[in-house]
């Protein structure tokens, strides 16, 4: 198995960035719809209709991508453990992506309990807080990216 996920790391590291911008697409516009959700009066058609969007978004595209991304990700964990050793997971770069990663998965478990509070017209959430929150998950992105991309300076 190890010898495959090494034989085929690019096209694994390829599926897995694919995996994330799907994944952090919905992160980010998933609040945006939250936003104009609270707006929405109780019980109106336009209440129903972000009910639907924002069903369809989480189960249609953010969780499939979340899992895709995780499987993928933890796929190159396992041939980076075999192609550098597994030393690599203690070093300050690895360390700050996967604080990244860990925030980013708390961050989608709260936008689907905030979307069940949605559903059942029991949202407590300002649009303003939903504003304020919106570029959380870019946050994190960057925190990622750059830990990644500047670990051979560490």
């Amino acid at each position: 198995m190890t010898d495959f996920l090494v034989e085929h790391f690019n096209l694994i590291r390829g599926l897995h960035i694919l995996a994330v911008i799907a994944w952090m697409a919905g992160m980010l516009y998933l609040p945006r719809l939250y936003v104009y959700h609270t707006g929405a009066t109780l019980g109106s058609e336009m209440d129903a209709t972000f009910k639907v969007m924002e069903r369809r978004l989480l189960r249609g595209i953010i969780n499939p991508a979340m899992i895709a991304a995780l499987v993928f990700g933890l796929c190159l964990i396992m041939a980076d453990g075999v192609i550098r050793g597994w030393d690599f997971l203690l070093k300050p770069w690895m360390l700050a992506k996967l604080a990244g990663v860990f925030f980013l998965f708390g961050w989608h478990g709260f936008l689907s309990k905030a979307r069940k509070a949605f559903e059942a017209g029991q949202n407590t959430r300002s649009e303003k807080f939903w504003r304020a929150t919106n570029e959380l998950p870019f946050v994190a992105a960057i925190v990622i990216v750059l830990s990644v991309t500047t670990k051979y300076l560490n």
